[in-house]
């Protein structure tokens, strides 16, 4: 009997993983099928630096349920934009990555990003995730002068690394540590927004809720140079 219900669930699922929600023949209704599910593009935001485990992709996105989490990693995978893999010993855990199609995905949600970023609706102070926060850097950077700039920058979050380097590539980020950074900022997102977004003042040592910075200050400061909210619509009316 439990059997039964087992697949009977399963079969539930895949019937849902390919049930067409438009009658359209339009690239962008596919997309949709894809990831227009809530939380599905957030979850695909969090693997874009790299392979994360079930409670690291959670403990990222507030709010979403384990239940809706295996749901949204389910269909994903079944559209063949994420897969799942074990790591090898000693870590010897399973964990979720985008695929090469998946990956190419990035750019689309920058813009998107970007783009919604602009409304009076949008609130930089809610939570952020670090591959979010590190995604922002991405897409609110200034595309003509970030070419000239050459930096390597590291972050520390509390339970997360990255490697950000400038250039004529653009902002392009790694997950991990390096020990060629000129500047190594240490804090939360809050800090990082306040720092970076916020133009506040840095400090050695993080004071007034910013980022503790080591290394070239002037480095430090060329960086942030790059990096600004858009601005924001004007009412129509």
């Amino acid at each position: 009997m439990k059997l039964d219900k087992v697949t009977k669930a399963k079969s539930q699922r895949d019937e849902a993983n390919t049930k067409r929600w438009y009658d359209d023949a339009c690239g962008t209704a596919l997309a949709l099928e894809f990831i227009g599910e809530r939380w599905a593009l957030l979850v695909m935001r969090e693997l874009m630096f790299g392979p994360r485990r079930f409670g690291e992709i959670r403990a990222n996105l507030p709010g979403i349920s384990a239940n809706v989490l295996t749901q949204r990693l389910e269909g994903l995978e079944a559209a063949d934009i994420l897969r799942r893999r074990r790591l090898a010993s000693p870590a010897n855990v399973q964990v979720y990555e985008l695929t090469a199609w998946g990956l190419e995905a990035g750019p689309l949600i920058r813009d998107l990003g970007g783009w919604a970023a602009r409304s009076p609706r949008h609130n930089p102070m809610l939570f952020m995730s670090p591959a979010s926060a590190m995604m922002s850097l991405q897409t609110l950077v200034d595309h003509a002068r970030v070419m000239e700039t050459h930096l390597t920058v590291a972050f520390r979050f509390p339970a997360d690394q990255f490697i950000a380097r400038t250039g004529a590539a653009g902002v392009t980020i790694a997950r991990g540590e390096t020990d060629d950074a000129a500047v190594t900022f240490t804090g939360d997102t809050m800090a990082m927004r306040h720092t970076i977004y916020g133009k506040a003042p840095l400090t050695r040592d993080g004071e007034g809720g910013t980022l503790a910075v080591a290394g070239d200050l002037s480095a430090a400061r060329a960086f942030i140079g790059l990096f600004a909210l858009p601005e924001k619509l004007q009412p129509t009316s």
